[in-house]
C-alpha cells in the first residue's frame, strides 16, 4: 500500500506572540483548497503546509494576511 503524496511549502509569519496567533494562522490556511494539515512554530515563525497540490503563494500571503499577520519569507 502507497503512503500519499503530499505537496509541502514552508513560510516565515511575522507578528505571531502567542498560541492564539498559531491557531489564527493555522485556521486560515487550513480554509485553502487542499490544505491537509498546518504546523506552527511559534518560536521561530516557520509554517508548515501540507496540501494534495502545491498552494500558490499569493493564496498563503492571503490567508496569512486574514489572520492578521504577514508572510516574510
Amino acid at each position: 500500500m502507497r503512503s500519499a503524496r503530499y505537496a509541502e511549502k514552508t513560510v516565515t509569519v511575522s507578528g505571531m506572540s502567542c498560541e492564539h496567533c498559531v491557531r489564527a494562522v493555522a485556521d486560515e490556511l487550513k480554509k485553502l483548497d487542499g490544505v491537509r494539515e498546518v504546523d506552527v512554530d511559534l518560536a521561530s515563525g516557520r509554517v508548515r503546509i501540507q496540501s494534495l497540490a502545491p498552494v500558490a503563494d499569493d493564496a498563503v500571503r492571503a490567508a496569512v494576511g486574514e489572520a492578521g499577520y504577514e508572510v516574510i519569507s
